[in-house]
């Protein structure tokens, strides 16, 4: 039987080419994934243990007052703290923050690398990265300003120290990228700028020992309220605050990969029953002449074995080869983390796919195999006759799909209702609509036989009125009920995920900018960094005049008390206000005797009538003995609480004149002109404002960086579902191929009696257009409302107002490639019907 099956997959060796790139998609797609995890881990786990330089233990939960007892306990060769600081910086007029770390004693536990000059060996010396000094456009040797505030009897005095910039510094490993990079000072500066002085700061404290476990036991006994953790204990509990228990989003993708070997099962099924069909006369002859039941399966069985090791074999050389092309692409690409420049190739990477491909191809031939044995050998050597519609699926399976939807649906209703009411444990909410959707899903493709070649049919016969080959279309595409029901299912799981993400991904960014409107409505804000400090009319001028900036409303700011709250206030004009904000409903009810309070102070303010006064004691002043003015009299006012929130509290500029008659314009709020770039135009204000001593925060920038990882994401895991709509479509042409076997003799007699060529192609382009079209509407159906259900457990978990989206153009796009794809299916096998002349396809075999 070996020779027999060696022989017959050689003479179907064009039939097979369609199942076994179903396979080598599906495989490939699972081996890519599994690379493109262990690239995900190691990138985090890299940038993470970046951060601990070449330390061997991390102790966590500890003080910088810990770091003597951390150096004399046996074992521990060094130690240093991992604090964070910053100051800003000022060099020629210009002027940035910058986030800075302490020089380690020792060498092993620096982060960061010195790429030019030297690190700070005493105070007064800074190393920067080439970012931030080109910024400043400084280099190795200039002096640079260091603008930071120390407390002097009671009050914060800003104070102005000379540093030299001994060095430029690289993070080759990205461990600081999340700062924009970070610069290195003694600790002592860094300690003084920071505004630490003498007290006790928490921090990690990285240690190089000996390597022994006596030194990290030794650690954990003399620090017992801190906790002594390995580099790569601590790194997974980072990595893990970030992503929780495993990597979800390799789990994620994993199961897109399960949902293509799916896809990809039941067009190796398909295949196979065109292959079964094509041969029912070998078989019989076979039969006839001593072949058994058992030898005929196992010769089906060993074909799809053959076939899904060669198919999973290609897979995977083709996923790994797509890999290493993926990351040598983005190895030369600025995508801000570094990632490895080769992929490793593991026997899990290589035996998973392997294995899963020729399991899953064996078990999607089982069905064509039991239906190879069944038919008697008399039987098999009459003409093939085609199925009809009268075939009809079993009373259990009826009702386990319909207990499966009704009860899927109503737990996914129950996990919507709930967490939209923000009732019960979030994520216990999200997983029972997980588990819910996908059980009234697997309801719905377990029903698919009953209903789906129904709804074929009726939209068919609304299509028959066209023309004779349309009519004959219809009537074709439901003559075997379950093979439609499979091929159009195949279609219909990977367009409903499809429309599920990119509806749920539209919902999640318009609900995202949405409460990013309601809680930062400003596009950009510019302020004093000391917050006392008047704006000058020209800075106002030179902002305006910014590529981008659509228009500037000064805002009038002063520290106040309110209910003995310290809170800035600011006095914008109400009618100016509403034209810079992307919401202005949160100024609606504000007058002269309201005050409009962030939500979240609600449970800090004593009721709804607060007292506001001016805060004198925060005033800045450098000359000592200066006497603050007495303040005024303390204001009733009523608080509206609304969702505004990065601007403080605002009440109206006479409100203002009441509390704090000289308040000055220490804030702008910036609108931008639409469609301008956010980060852009942030950066050209930053520069026209860089010598003035004063912040820029842009509001638009992170509504855009939203926007950009939401649509990413979006790309990327559409691109990963499609794998599964193209398996699908092999798939219709499978179907269609099966099709033209069983009609041979019908499409002969068509023929026969004055059907021409083209009118039999047109007939299977309007089958194929049918069963994909139709798939893939209900799949936008579908997808539409599983990612309605789905954004509203994630986004009512969130806390946020939810607004649900219609992604229309995604919607068009798959629909239109649906279609597009079953007249493409369409075309080898209405080649193969009309290249058959009538008078041989009528004759008796």
């Amino acid at each position: 039987m070996l020779r027999l099956t060696l022989a017959q997959m050689r003479k179907s060796v064009g039939r097979l080419s369609a199942a076994a790139v179903a396979i080598a998609i599906g495989t490939a797609f699972l081996a890519a994934t599994l690379v493109a995890g262990d690239v995900m881990q190691r990138t985090g786990y890299d940038s993470v243990t970046a951060t601990y330089a070449q330390a061997d233990l991390v102790v966590s939960d500890a003080t910088t007052d810990d770091l003597g007892t951390i150096r004399a306990t046996p074992g521990v060769e060094a130690a240093a703290p991992l604090v964070i600081a910053g100051t800003e910086l000022t060099h020629g007029g210009r002027s940035t923050y910058q986030v800075l770390l302490p020089q380690p004693d020792d060498p092993r536990l620096e982060s960061v690398v010195v790429a030019e000059g030297t690190m700070p060996t005493t105070d007064g010396e800074i190393a920067l990265p080439q970012t931030t000094a080109d910024r400043l456009e400084a280099s190795v040797g200039d002096e640079l300003a260091s603008v930071f505030s120390v407390e002097q009897d009671g009050e914060w005095v800003a104070t102005e120290e000379q540093v030299t910039l001994v060095g430029i510094v690289d993070d080759p490993a990205g461990a600081w990228a999340m700062w924009g990079g970070a610069g290195i000072a003694t600790p002592d500066d860094l300690a003084r700028w920071g505004g630490f002085g003498d007290e006790p700061v928490g921090a990690d404290v990285l240690v190089v020992s000996d390597g022994s476990a006596k030194t990290q036991a030794a650690l954990a006994a003399a620090l017992p309220e801190a906790e002594v953790l390995t580099k790569s204990e601590a790194a997974q509990e980072s990595i893990e605050q970030v992503t929780g228990n495993g990597n979800v989003l390799l789990m994620v993708v994993l199961g897109f990969a399960a949902i293509a070997l799916l896809v990809a099962s039941l067009v190796i099924a398909n295949t196979f029953q065109v292959l079964v069909a094509q041969r029912a006369r070998t078989l019989a002859l076979l039969r006839c002449v001593g072949a058994v039941k058992g030898q005929l399966r196992r010769s089906v069985l060993l074909e799809a074995g053959i076939l899904g090791i060669v198919a999973s074999a290609i897979g995977v050389l083709l996923g790994l080869g797509l890999s290493q092309a993926t990351l040598a692409v983005l190895a030369r690409m600025d995508t801000g983390v570094p990632m490895p420049t080769g992929i490793d190739v593991t026997v899990v990477v290589i035996a998973v796919p392997l294995l899963v491909g020729t399991v899953v191809t064996a078990l999607a031939s089982l069905v064509p195999a039991r239906a190879a044995t069944r038919v008697s050998p008399v039987a098999a050597l009459r003409p093939v006759d085609a199925p009809t519609v009268a075939a009809r699926a079993g009373l259990v399976r009826l009702v386990f799909s319909l207990l499966l939807v009704v009860g899927g649906v109503g737990g996914l209703l129950l996990a919507v209702v709930a967490s939209v009411g923000g009732e019960g444990d979030p994520m216990l909410a999200l997983a029972g609509g997980v588990l819910a959707g996908a059980l009234s899903f697997v309801g719905v493709l377990l029903s698919a036989v009953f209903w789906l070649p129904r709804v074929v049919s009726l939209v068919g016969r609304a299509l028959a009125a066209t023309g004779t080959s349309t009519r004959l279309a219809a009537a074709n595409s439901v003559r075997n009920p379950r093979r439609t029901a499979a091929t159009s299912t195949a279609l219909l799981i990977g367009v409903t995920l499809v429309v599920l993400m990119s509806t749920g991904a539209a919902s999640a960014r318009q609900s995202l900018f949405a409460e990013l409107d309601d809680h930062y409505p400003v596009d950009l804000t510019v302020a004093s960094t000391l917050g006392s400090d008047a704006i000058p009319a020209s800075t106002i001028a030179d902002v305006e005049a910014v590529d981008g900036v659509a228009r500037v409303v000064e805002v009038p700011s002063v520290a106040a008390l309110v209910d003995d709250e310290y809170v800035v206030l600011r006095a914008p004009e109400p009618s100016e206000a509403a034209t810079v904000l992307r919401n202005s409903d949160v100024l609606t009810h504000l007058d002269d005797d309201t005050i409009v309070v962030p939500t979240y102070r609600d449970e800090k303010l004593d009721g709804t009538v607060v007292s506001v006064v001016e805060d004198t004691s925060s005033r800045e002043t450098s000359v000592p003995g200066d006497e603050a003015d007495e303040p005024a009299a303390p204001v009733e006012l009523t608080a509206v609480y609304t969702s505004l929130a990065g601007v403080d509290m605002v009440v109206t500029p006479d409100t203002l004149a009441r509390i704090a008659p000289e308040a000055p314009t220490s804030m702008l709020w910036v609108g931008l002109e639409p469609g301008a770039d956010g980060a852009t135009t942030a950066l050209a204000v930053m520069d026209t404002v860089g010598d003035g001593g004063l912040v820029v925060e842009s509001a638009a920038s992170e509504r855009q960086q939203y926007a950009k990882v939401i649509d990413s994401l979006l790309a990327v895991v559409v691109g990963l579902l499609g794998v599964a709509v193209v398996i699908a479509l092999v798939g219709v042409a499978n179907t269609l191929s099966l099709s033209v076997i069983e009609r041979r003799r019908e499409s002969a007699t068509l023929r026969a009696i004055g059907m021409t060529r083209r009118q039999l192609r047109l007939m299977l382009a309007v089958e194929g257009m049918l069963i994909a079209g139709i798939g893939a509407l209900l799949g936008v159906g579908m997808g539409l409302l599983y990612g309605w259900a789905g954004a509203a457990i994630v986004l009512g978990n969130a806390g946020g107002d939810m607004h649900l989206s219609v992604p229309w153009r995604d919607l068009l796009l798959v629909l239109v490639v649906a279609l597009a794809a079953g007249l493409l299916a369409s075309v080898l096998p209405g080649r193969a019907a009309a290249r058959t002349s009538p008078v041989a396809a009528l004759a008796v075999d």
